[in-house]
């Protein structure tokens, strides 16, 4: 099965107690989006709420690092893309974009290194190899996606 190159999986309206001081939304709300974003994106390869009930398996996210680019205030619909940057047994690296629906711009920017962990024993662990073989499928259709200036950045 061919995969989308980036993932469009998840959207929301951003609602009035997201809104800070400043008359935009908080920095903690960006996390938030980008969280929601997150799962729609484990459940999409196989790392959701199904695998976690019928397995002792989850993901861990270990490093985030966000952008923001330009603000969003309430009432906006933003979406998020979803590219997986590279894995291997069990690390996943893995980045998001967040736009403005009707205006189109790019709002911010988040990637995330999580890591396969086994709740039965709190320790990071493989990842099953059919979520591997879905990784690794979804993979051969992301490297195809031009590189992005956000991947990788440093605070400076």
């Amino acid at each position: 099965m061919p995969h989308p190159a980036p993932l469009e999986l998840w959207s929301e309206t951003i609602v009035p107690d997201w809104i800070d001081y400043n008359g935009h939304m908080n920095v903690a709300y960006y996390t938030l989006v980008f969280d929601h974003a997150v799962d729609a994106f484990f459940t999409y390869v196989g790392l959701g709420r199904d695998y976690r009930e019928a397995t002792t398996g989850s993901s861990f996210a270990v490093e985030h690092h966000i952008t923001y680019n330009q603000e969003v205030v309430e009432g906006d619909v933003v979406r998020c893309t979803s590219r997986l940057v590279g894995f291997d047994e069990k690390r996943i690296h893995h980045y998001h974009e967040m736009y403005h629906v009707a205006d189109g711009y790019l709002a911010a920017t988040c990637e995330f290194l999580s890591l396969h962990v086994d709740l039965s024993i709190r320790r990071v662990t493989k990842l099953p190899d059919a979520i591997l073989e879905r990784l690794g499928a979804v993979m051969a259709a992301h490297e195809k996606l031009p590189p992005s200036d956000n991947i990788g950045r440093v605070i400076k």
